[in-house]
């Protein structure tokens, strides 16, 4: 019952990667989420037990990339139980190395961080990694963001490009 509870709640689809040695590994996340603005923290919860939460606790850096409607496939590739490395599962997508995480970067989303991690705090069968941004590789506004709702992989309704606020040339200090 609170899976269901929670699968009324929509959330954001993105992939976190990470540089591992030779290899790159990298799952799809909903959880994701903006932690602070000073400094710049997210976090990210991921299955305790997975292989990539015993990388993430050797590997400070990696990447998140927020997918855009459209990036559905992508969402699944990366979900897939026994998935190849990252660098099979984006052999035809367009993505580059991050500067500084040196984890793979999704181009072609809505967004995409490189990230540190500050902290990583274990909950329940769960483990949060709470990280520093060390940079924003990209925002495109102009898409809409690939959000998991009710066990699947929706668009958001009417999304389109905000108007850049504030407008360029106004004080937003003036009345």
């Amino acid at each position: 019952m609170f899976t269901e509870a929670m699968g009324q709640v929509p959330a954001g689809v993105g992939v976190v990667t990470v540089k591992d040695g030779r290899d790159d590994l990298g799952t799809t996340v909903a959880t994701l989420l903006s932690v602070s603005l000073d400094p710049p923290l997210v976090l990210v919860s991921l299955d305790s037990t997975s292989y990539l939460t015993e990388v993430l606790l050797r590997q400070d850096r990696w990447a998140a990339s927020l997918l855009a409607d459209g990036q559905q496939a992508i969402a699944s590739r990366f979900a897939t139980p026994g998935r190849p490395s990252a660098r099979l599962l984006l052999a035809s997508t367009p993505h580059h190395r991050g500067e500084h995480s040196e984890a793979f970067v999704i181009e072609g989303g809505v967004t995409a961080l490189e990230v540190e991690t500050t902290r990583v705090v274990p909950a329940g069968d769960h483990t949060l990694f709470i990280g520093q941004v060390l940079a924003v590789a990209y925002v495109d506004a102009g898409k809409a963001p690939l959000v998991r709702l009710r066990g699947r992989y929706r668009p958001v309704p009417g999304a389109q490009s905000a108007p850049e606020w504030p407008a360029p040339g106004t004080n937003v200090d003036q009345p």
